[in-house]
């Protein structure tokens, strides 16, 4: 009896929790990245779909930081910093990253600044994304597969971007 109580409370103990301290209804850490699973997804105001819709996303693949969720629901923080809820359905744990910046963002051979550029990530381009590792992302895109700085792309920081407390349908430009 003893052995299960103290099995149960390591496993309590390993509980993921949202910002404000509470666990997460999926388990899973929060922030977290997810993916947008089509090209059609309503951000809404609040997690029901009773809430207003406040625009549609036309990217699929986009990387959203999740940064709040309810069983059902997942509030999101996208690339322009915007704040939304979206249908657990029309995220995926597939993960991607985004050159949201104006320059292009060297593809390289290995995790060094000295490592020859393979390809040059165009700005505002999606690709897929295998694993970060000391700074480093590995991404693939057709053929190609190469590294990029984490710090240069969306869609692999490990800080929330967002603050969960905001309300939907802000921060967006």
């Amino acid at each position: 009896m003893t052995a299960a109580a103290v099995c149960a409370a390591a496993l309590t103990g390993a509980a993921q929790t949202m910002p404000d301290g509470r666990p997460t209804p999926s388990g899973q850490p929060v922030p977290r990245w997810l993916s947008l699973k089509s090209s059609e997804v309503h951000a809404r105001f609040g997690p029901g779909l009773d809430h207003r819709i406040l625009w549609e996303y036309r990217v699929s693949g986009l990387p959203v930081q999740v940064i709040a969720e309810t069983t059902e629901w997942r509030k999101i923080c996208d690339p322009e910093g915007a704040v939304a809820w979206v249908h657990r359905s029309v995220v995926s744990s597939r993960r991607s990253v985004f050159n949201a910046s104006d320059e292009e963002i060297p593809v390289r051979s290995g995790r060094s600044e000295t490592s020859p550029v393979r390809a040059r990530l165009s700005p505002r381009s999606l690709v897929a994304m295998d694993e970060c590792e000391e700074g480093w992302c590995r991404i693939r895109a057709g053929r190609l597969r190469g590294w990029v700085r984490q710090a240069d792309v969306f869609g692999a920081q490990e800080r929330p971007l967002c603050n969960a407390a905001r309300p939907a349908g802000t921060g967006r430009r």
